[in-house]
């Protein structure tokens, strides 16, 4: 049997388990399948408009997320919401429509080592990382779930900064609506007076 040629979002598989290792130091499963989720994302939307994301785990896919799009933590058009479910939201910055998808535990019955590394059934140490990336190769899709969403766009933007104010305990700068101090002083008086 050859292999399976899978492209994600145009990199070839190999292709981007190489800007994966060198974006997230390693080549995790987790941004691999989150390179999947990505493309399938991409494919059920309209091409041509600017997309926010939603993660609604904080572990390995958001960095899927900064590979392949232009969402980013820092630009805030790529949110957190840590519900500790693997699933990631792309939808239209205007109208709020957009996919959800997730990764469907009822679907990996015939991929037992990304099962056993999804539902921790294997210590990281006995993974064979070739077999799983073998498998979601295979995969692809097949191991995913997708739906039509739509949200409210304003509950996920991250709200503006605002004025800006200079902490008079250590001179830097925060935003001013923290309060009289930055943030971080306040939690350095309240460590100090706990002791």
């Amino acid at each position: 049997m050859g292999k399976i040629e899978r492209k994600i979002c145009g990199y070839t598989f190999e292709e981007f388990i190489e800007r994966v290792k060198a974006f997230h130091g390693s080549c995790a499963p987790g941004v691999i399948i989150g390179g999947v989720m990505v493309d399938v994302a991409q494919k059920h939307l309209p091409p041509g408009r600017f997309y926010d994301a939603i993660c609604e785990t904080s572990v390995c896919l958001p960095d899927a997320v900064q590979i392949l799009t232009p969402c980013t933590i820092g630009n805030g058009w790529l949110s957190i919401v840590d519900f500790g479910r693997f699933a990631i939201i792309l939808y239209d910055k205007e109208t709020g429509e957009g996919v959800r998808v997730h990764l469907d535990p009822q679907k990996l019955s015939n991929f037992p080592e990304i099962e056993a590394w999804f539902l921790k059934k294997k210590a990281k140490k006995e993974q064979a990382i070739e077999s799983i990336l073998r498998e979601i190769r295979a995969g692809g899709e097949e191991i995913l779930r997708w739906e039509k969403v739509r949200i409210r766009p304003e509950t996920y933007r991250r709200p503006k900064l605002g004025a800006v104010a200079i902490c008079p305990v250590c001179g830097e700068a925060y935003p001013a609506k923290h309060g009289e101090k930055c943030l971080a002083c306040v939690a350095k008086e309240k460590e100090a007076q706990a002791i």
